[in-house]
């Protein structure tokens, strides 16, 4: 049991180490599926799309930036091209606060 709340443990803690990020340039954006963890300026995800050659560039990027043809989100791999919510980072880190304090 206490291996498995270590485990708990650790997924949150990961989750809040750094941000990660899908990253690639590609025609099609669901095609993208390379991530990368960001260096510690970059506090956001982006995404641009080159309208007359229907490409699309993911990466990191810092909040400065964005906005106009970049397009930004907070959060781990929420450049995604379907976006996911944030509730199962919210379930994980319920789980890990339930399992640590009971």
């Amino acid at each position: 049991m206490i291996l498995f709340k270590l485990l708990i443990l650790l997924i949150a803690l990961s989750a809040a180490l750094g941000l990660r990020c899908y990253s690639c340039t590609a025609a099609d954006p669901k095609s993208c599926t390379d991530s990368k963890a960001c260096a510690s300026l970059f506090n956001r995800c982006y995404t641009v799309r080159v309208g007359s050659f229907d490409m699309v560039t993911k990466g990191c990027q810092t909040s400065a930036l964005c906005g106009g043809p970049v397009s930004c989100c907070e959060g781990d791999l929420c450049n995604s091209s379907a976006q996911p919510g944030s509730s199962f980072i919210l379930m994980v880190l319920t789980s890990a606060t339930f399992l640590l304090f009971h």
